[in-house]
C-alpha cells in the first residue's frame, strides 16, 4: 500500500517538475514555430543559460521585487503578468504561467518580442551568446 502512494504522489509531481529540454530539441522547436534558423544557436545559448532549458523556472526575485520566468526568463515587470496582481507593463500581453508550460509557444513569441524592443543584452546572459557560436546545423 505504501508503494501505491508514494507511486501516485510520483504521478502528480511529475508534471510540476516542468519539462527539460536540451539544445537541439529546442532549436528543432523554434524552428518549426518559424523562428528563423540563423538566429537558433543565439536562442538555444540563452536558453541554457537562463534556465538550463527548462520551461517551468521561476528566477529568484530581483533587486526591484520582480521575476523571471521560463524557458527565457521574462521578466513579470516588463513583458508579462503575474498571478499575484502586481502592476506589470505586460507587454507580451499574457499571464507569467503562460511562460511556465511545456508548450513553448509563448514563451518563444514574448521572447522575440524582448529581443525585438530591447535587442539581445536584454538578458544578462547575452554576454556567453555574444560571440561566435557552435553550430546548429547538427540538429537537423
Amino acid at each position: 500500500m505504501k508503494f501505491f502512494v508514494v507511486l501516485l504522489a510520483l504521478a502528480f509531481a511529475a508534471p510540476a517538475l516542468g519539462r527539460t529540454m536540451n539544445r537541439c530539441s529546442l532549436a528543432r522547436e523554434m524552428a518549426s514555430l518559424g523562428v528563423p534558423r540563423d538566429q537558433l544557436a543565439r536562442w538555444t545559448c540563452l536558453a541554457q543559460h537562463e534556465s538550463s532549458y527548462r520551461t517551468h523556472v521561476v528566477g529568484p526575485t530581483n533587486s526591484n521585487g520582480s521575476n523571471d520566468y521560463g524557458l527565457f526568463q521574462i521578466n513579470n515587470y516588463y513583458w508579462c503578468q503575474p498571478a499575484n496582481g502586481r502592476f506589470s507593463h505586460n507587454e507580451c500581453k499574457l499571464s507569467c504561467n503562460a511562460l511556465l508550460t511545456d508548450n513553448i509557444t509563448n514563451s518563444v513569441r514574448c521572447a522575440q518580442k524582448v529581443q525585438k524592443a530591447q535587442g539581445w543584452a536584454a538578458w544578462s546572459t547575452w554576454k556567453f551568446c555574444s560571440g561566435s557560436l557552435p553550430s546548429i546545423n547538427e540538429c537537423f
